[in-house]
């Protein structure tokens, strides 16, 4: 796999994103997320967008970080937001998402940030898991869902 920083608009990661907003709308049955994401959230050294590439240059994952500080949306200073984490169904079971976690929370750690946040929802028990055995705990509820009672925010020191 080939792990390229892109812009969060760019064609490939429209097509994933719009993948994801699929699913979510399938667990949730609403219209996907709803949190308000400008491309320029994702550019260093503010944050990061990256898609994986399989050996015939095919986007089958992504995810991005971007910086978040102290707001009332119950984030704190420091922190890095995980959005957008995906890996396309074929090519789930290899270890994308692990891989996609490891280098944005490297990125996020030399950027300056000292903790990765997340928000995910209990509609997805395989995020949950990726999650807790990557070392998330649970954490105080922030940003654009934490009043909604499927929503699961979880936090890791960077």
């Amino acid at each position: 796999m080939n792990f390229r920083p892109v812009p969060f608009d760019h064609p490939d990661a429209m097509k994933l994103n719009d993948q994801v907003q699929a699913e979510y709308a399938v667990r949730y049955g609403d219209g996907g997320d709803a949190t308000h994401l400008d491309p320029r959230m994702f550019s260093p050294p503010a944050g990061l967008y990256l898609i994986a590439y399989d050996e015939w240059d095919r986007p089958v994952a992504t995810g991005g970080w971007r910086t978040q500080d102290a707001n009332d949306e119950g984030y704190a200073d420091g922190d890095a937001e995980l959005k957008r984490m995906y890996v396309v169904p074929e090519a789930r079971g290899l270890g994308l998402a692990r891989r996609m976690l490891a280098a944005l929370e490297e990125d996020a750690r030399t950027a300056g940030r000292t903790r990765m946040v997340l928000e995910t929802g209990s509609k997805q028990p395989e995020a949950v898991a990726l999650y807790a055995s990557s070392g998330y705990e649970p954490c105080t509820k922030f940003g654009y869902y934490r009043f909604h009672e499927l929503s699961l925010c979880y936090a890791k020191a960077l």
